[in-house]
């Protein structure tokens, strides 16, 4: 009995991953109907840490990056709803001992963000496909500044 048991739950999990591995983000986004004020529009999937990235226009949209991410912990979670692209900076922290680099705001004190880096240029947290931040979405640098150079304010960003 417990050798079935383990069988059909080892066929569960194996459907799972099946329906996950064919999921589809572009899909996902035509089927909804999002739309954006710019020819671009952002969906962070925070179960797969992904910051998903399109242009196009409603039901037209393509994918053109998908960066993983961190995300807030917990305690400080992200916030999960429909936001718009507000102002860009350079970098902030330096008055508190770190650097992020290219920040991009969604919502408030919300934003895009690259990972932490000591004022020496050395990564201070590196970590990314996690939930540990303080509610600001963490990408590499060089993704934090791809969405800091290329995508204007007033894009919609669906955080689910």
């Amino acid at each position: 009995m417990k050798f079935l048991s383990r069988l059909f739950r080892n066929m569960k999990n194996m459907r799972a991953d099946n329906v996950k591995q064919n999921f589809n983000p572009t899909n996902y986004v035509n089927s909804n109907n999002f739309s954006s004020e710019t020819d671009y529009f952002i969906w962070v999937d925070l179960k797969n840490f992904k910051v998903n990235i399109f242009n196009g226009s409603t039901n037209n949209w393509t994918l053109v990056h998908s960066y993983l991410c961190t995300i807030g912990k917990k305690t400080t979670p992200t916030p999960k709803g429909t936001y718009t692209i507000g102002i860009k900076g350079l970098y902030f922290g330096v008055n508190k001992g770190y650097k992020c680099w290219y920040y991009t705001q969604f919502k408030g004190n919300y934003l895009f963000h690259s990972i932490i880096y000591n004022l020496d240029g050395s990564i201070r947290d590196g970590r990314l496909k996690m939930a540990l931040s303080d509610g600001c979405i963490r990408l590499t640098k060089i993704n934090a500044k791809w969405i800091w150079d290329n995508i204007p304010r007033g894009t919609k960003v669906v955080i689910k």
